[in-house]
């Protein structure tokens, strides 16, 4: 059996993997460790959901664990996961649990816990939690039972708060928006229209079935298409759970998370707010990226792919910015979490300031071709170790120079090693990678 925790919780399909009887285990177990960390109260739990429709059951049953252990229960309804980790700080919440599968299709589910703060659980608080399920328990019985009740304006409560930190007025700014018929389905519009901006809101109508249906941050051709035919100066696409966003500028190109962090550290940095001149990035993010900070004087730390990972480093350094190419971005002094709506405000604002289009902001940065190849291995662990694989990355490293890169990378659940090269074009970069994956595939 592996580890049930993933790199974003418990997640599987709803009640074949991930069965109310698990999420109920879940909860009830994630109650107990919290309460026996901090025994001077009981602890009280906000929940939330995405609209997918086994989340309604699910979060019966998380409720029911919750209490059973003896929790109080803030239920928050359909809400964007970072809404759910802002709600934990700002009601002084023992903890949050969200019920959604993010970007996942609409038969999956999950559970994401928060711990106090709204930041999420150490590894070795899930690995306690999950070593508790097993164990019997003491249940609570009479008044020691937890009690539920429904948070007034959960979602108004959030949004005053985005708004409230976006530091320019949005006036002029026309966005088309894809809520993906997720948890941002009402909240990203409204947040939006509140901060000044003329909104267009597409797949907005959620009803259980229909989130990340051909919408929404993977698959980016339905924002632009109404981007271009709305004369509008932008579009952005969520996610299921709306941690994350991307972007498209006025002629319908893609802005990725890599060129969201850009524009947002240079905007930082210009405000004083980028700590220590630092925004920090995974492993996987483009070359252009660390030649765009290099040039305007940014300091880019790296970190293993995942967005844990990310917040791990922002918080050891105490840095402002940090995030992935796949949009996941976090703003610390405002979210504990990836934001999707906050990053997309502050994306907004900075349009806003200095008067440019997102295509000008967006063209500090250059994306180099990106390859990235699969290889399939017996042993990844003996490719990691091989004199000649070694010696085939340093060839071509010394080949590429400044103008390339490349990452050799195991995968953290099947025997696979990504090969990943990028170039000053993309014969180069295919070329360099279809050679190392030789190399790797006759290793390993």
């Amino acid at each position: 059996m592996g580890r049930l925790f993933g790199t974003d919780g418990v997640r599987g399909l709803a009640n074949a993997d991930l069965t109310p009887e698990l999420a109920l285990s879940v909860a009830a177990s994630a109650a107990r460790v919290l309460a026996e960390h901090d025994r001077s109260h009981r602890p009280v739990a906000v929940v939330g959901r995405d609209p997918r429709a086994s989340g309604e059951m699910l979060e019966a049953a998380v409720v029911a664990g919750l209490t059973a252990a003896g929790a109080d229960v803030l239920r928050a309804g359909v809400l964007p996961t970072p809404a759910v980790a802002h709600l934990v700080s700002a009601l002084g919440a023992d903890m949050g649990v969200m019920i959604s599968a993010s970007h996942n299709p609409m038969p999956d589910n999950g559970v994401k816990l928060f711990g106090s703060g709204g930041h999420k659980l150490p590894d070795a608080v899930e690995d306690e939690i999950e070593r508790k399920m097993g164990e019997a328990a003491h249940r609570p019985t009479g008044a020691g039972i937890g009690r539920v009740r429904d948070i007034e304006d959960a979602e108004g409560q959030y949004v005053q708060h985005l708004v409230k930190v976006t530091p320019h007025r949005l006036d002029g700014i026309k966005v088309v928006v894809d809520c993906a018929n997720g948890a941002a389905s009402t909240a990203a519009p409204d947040a939006y229209r509140r901060a000044g901006a003329e909104v267009v809101e597409i797949q907005a109508l959620p009803d259980g079935l229909n989130i990340n249906d051909g919408c929404g941050s993977t698959h980016l051709d339905v924002v632009r298409a109404a981007v271009v035919e709305h004369g509008a100066d932008l579009g952005i696409a969520h996610d299921g759970d709306a941690d994350r966003c991307l972007a498209v500028d006025a002629d319908g190109n893609d802005v990725d998370g890599d060129q969201i962090m850009a524009v947002l550290a240079l905007g930082m940095k210009d405000s004083g707010e980028l700590t220590d001149g630092t925004l920090v990035a995974t492993v996987m993010s483009n070359l252009g990226l660390h030649l765009a900070m290099r040039e305007h004087d940014v300091i880019l730390r790296t970190t293993a792919v995942g967005d844990r990972y990310v917040l791990e480093e922002l918080h050891a350094g105490g840095f402002a910015l940090g995030g992935e190419q796949s949009g996941h971005v976090v703003l610390p002094a405002h979210a504990t979490t990836g934001d999707g709506l906050l990053v997309a405000l502050r994306l907004m604002s900075r349009m806003a300031e200095t008067g440019k289009s997102l295509a000008e902001l967006a063209g500090v940065m250059r994306r180099l071709p990106q390859v990235l190849i699969n290889v399939v291995v017996g042993d990844k662990a003996a490719v990691a170790r091989d004199a000649a694989v070694s010696e085939a990355v340093a060839a071509v490293t010394e080949e590429l120079g400044d103008t390339g890169r490349v990452l050799l990378r195991p995968s953290g659940t099947e025997q696979l090693v990504r090969v990943m090269v990028e170039a000053s074009t993309h014969e180069l970069a295919e070329s360099a990678a279809r050679r190392l994956a030789g190399v790797v595939s006759s290793v390993g």
